[in-house]
């Protein structure tokens, strides 16, 4: 039986890979380990928690101890990295703990690999999972590749850029057997609300303010997170061995005519006159360092692996809408405590 650690399970996108993982895949062993930090919600996986090939294991990456107890307990044949801090706004208030966890728990996790699997990499796959943003920012044309060269512009795409450098390194020097893939910004069910999207939906629900950083006119690259999984999967089954790939949307919205989408789709699910969402926009100082414009080229997982999105954005936000109308607790849930201090430090005092 393949024994495959999948690192942020209980995270936003690490809950979609278990699901699909965890489905698809019976004859395999999936073990589930996320610290269950502020992102983290075990809520986001009821559905598969009593299945016989998924396991649980609440632990932090930093521990490098831990880790190598987990290794010999469990003989994990590959792993799947997601666990990371990953929002740029909290990178900018704390950038240590991003390096914490996205850099030393990285290089923990490939060193307790190597080790235990002692160059005995036959049938073995260490799958970092990263960011577009480690590429930088682009100008209103062009696309990244995969051979783009990195340009880092926060603490967070700088934390998540160096991991991925350190994941290479190991494959240079160890022989140890990797796969990267760099995504562009996601959107779906389960998404913690302090990402664009799920804030939105929330603050147009509860009739608060809609931030908008500058004048709305950066651009990104929009996929549901379904597609993720599923392109996560293809790597993980058929990519090649040192191989990156980029997984993109070709779907790119400049923010503010996304919100605009976004709040005409909630306006009509909850019956509110046309318009009313429109209202709560409120433009508030830019972001320091805020990446102009992403753009993936994906080409080529789509021709090698066969992998494409299933969803068109439109499509897609009417999905988003119906989940986050249909589990209001959900929501309420995650932005009790301590989100709603973020939230006033962050936007409060930015008009």
């Amino acid at each position: 039986m393949n024994k495959i650690l999948i690192t942020g399970g209980a995270g936003f996108i690490g809950s979609h890979v278990i699901r699909l993982f965890v489905e698809k895949y019976k004859n395999y062993q999936i073990y589930n380990l996320d610290n269950l930090t502020y992102a983290g919600n075990l809520e986001n996986l009821r559905d598969v928690e009593h299945k016989s090939n998924y396991t649980f294991i609440k632990g932090d990456i930093v521990d490098d101890l831990f880790l190598t107890e987990l290794f010999e307990k469990h003989q994990f044949d590959s792993v799947i990295h997601l666990a990371a801090e990953s929002h740029v706004d909290r990178s900018i208030l704390n950038p240590i703990e991003f390096i914490q966890t996205n850099v030393i728990g990285t290089v923990n996790l490939l060193n307790v690999a190597k080790n235990f699997w002692k160059n005995d990499y036959s049938d073995k796959l260490f799958y970092h999972v990263s960011t577009d943003e480690v590429y930088g920012s682009l100008d209103n044309s062009g696309f990244f590749l995969e051979d783009t060269p990195y340009d880092p512009q926060s603490p967070y795409s700088a934390s998540k850029a160096s991991s991925d450098h350190f994941v290479r390194a190991y494959q240079n020097t160890y022989g140890l057997p990797i796969v990267i893939s760099n995504c562009s910004n996601n959107y779906g069910p389960n998404q913690f609300p302090e990402k664009l999207i799920p804030l939105f939906i929330n603050n147009i629900l509860n009739k608060r303010p809609l931030p908008v950083y500058g004048k709305g006119e950066n651009v990104r690259d929009w996929l549901y997170v379904v597609d993720h999984a599923k392109a996560i999967d293809v790597i993980f089954s058929k990519g090649k061995i040192g191989e990156t790939y980029n997984i993109g949307g070709f779907n790119e919205w400049k923010n503010i005519d996304l919100i605009k989408v976004l709040c005409k789709t909630v306006d009509k699910k909850v019956g509110n006159p046309v318009g009313t969402s429109e209202q709560l926009l409120t433009y508030v100082e830019d972001r320091a360092g805020h990446d102009l414009r992403y753009a993936i080229d994906a080409s080529k997982i789509m021709n090698e692996l066969g992998w494409e999105p299933s969803l068109q954005f439109e499509e897609g936000i009417a999905k988003t809408v119906d989940w986050y109308l249909k589990n209001t607790e959900w929501l309420e849930n995650v932005t009790s405590g301590a989100y709603l201090e973020y939230y006033n430090e962050q936007y409060q005092n930015r008009g």
